[in-house]
């Protein structure tokens, strides 16, 4: 199965404390970005879809520079054509479509995710496919995600996480006794951690400059085509400075519970 990720965003939120694309963040000696199609790359599938917007000339030069700038190599300086590479490339295998869906759709606003989706859609092939977004990585189980979308039968299935509160809440009598404290617990509700799989029908309701979360996903539930796979792992976003700090040290302790690879 393919997997389109968003990344054509301007990622406002982070922008100025790093690399001018968000999805280039390193965690590690690698982007965000490069973690996430490790994941999907670890479950088998290596055919990538990455609508580009923003800065996606950034993107573009990765990807191209990649074995330049990530493998061992020989060459001498005056015949740099003829460099050996030293070493395997883990990633060979994998499929890369850079697809230009634009940067506004007029002044100061932006083209939507939705829009993104639509304008990709022609290099979709197959009957479903994986969505995600560019800044968010989990121990999600692709396969099970999988079968629980194939059981239900509707058009689209959404990863649903239960964030933790990040406060202590305490709980007390009219008098100020305490009766009960609990240090960062869950919260009664899911939020859209990403990972999807769509069918390839579902994109003849997405309408031009349509917009996913607010539009798009609120239009499949209310026709009842939207489903929830309950994670209940690992799973962060990285939409701040500090959560991408986070996110590095975790690595750097060397148990990461996304590296699925």
């Amino acid at each position: 199965m393919q997997t389109v990720i968003f990344c054509g965003g301007k990622g406002t939120r982070i922008s100025g404390t790093g690399p001018d694309k968000k999805e280039l963040f390193l965690i590690g000696d690698r982007p965000i970005l490069w973690h996430i199609m490790k994941i999907f790359a670890s479950y088998g599938h290596k055919d990538f879809l990455l609508p580009l917007g923003y800065r996606g000339d950034l993107i573009r030069r990765y990807f191209l520079e990649y074995e330049s700038m990530t493998r061992d190599l020989s060459f001498r300086l005056g015949a740099p054509e003829e460099a050996a590479w030293i070493g395997p490339n883990d990633e060979s295998d994998w499929r890369i479509s850079m697809i230009d869906t634009g940067l506004e759709i007029r002044p100061d606003v932006e083209v939507s995710k939705g829009e993104r989706v639509r304008r990709i859609a022609p290099y979709l092939a197959g009957e479903r496919f994986y969505l995600t977004y560019g800044d968010g990585v989990g121990d999600v189980d692709l396969d099970a995600l999988l079968r629980f979308h194939r059981a239900h039968g509707r058009l689209v299935t959404v990863t649903g996480f239960q964030p933790v509160y990040n406060l202590g809440i305490v709980e007390a009598t009219e008098s100020g006794q305490v009766t009960a404290y609990r240090q960062y617990p869950p919260l009664d509700h899911w939020i859209n951690a990403g990972f999807y799989v769509i069918e390839r029908a579902a994109l003849d309701h997405l309408a031009p400059g349509m917009d996913w979360e607010s539009g798009f996903l609120v239009w499949l539930a209310q026709a009842g085509e939207l489903m929830m796979y309950r994670h209940t792992g690992f799973w962060r976003k990285m939409d701040t400075y500090k959560e991408a700090e986070q996110l590095d040290e975790i690595w750097a302790a060397g148990h990461a519970p996304w590296k699925t690879w």
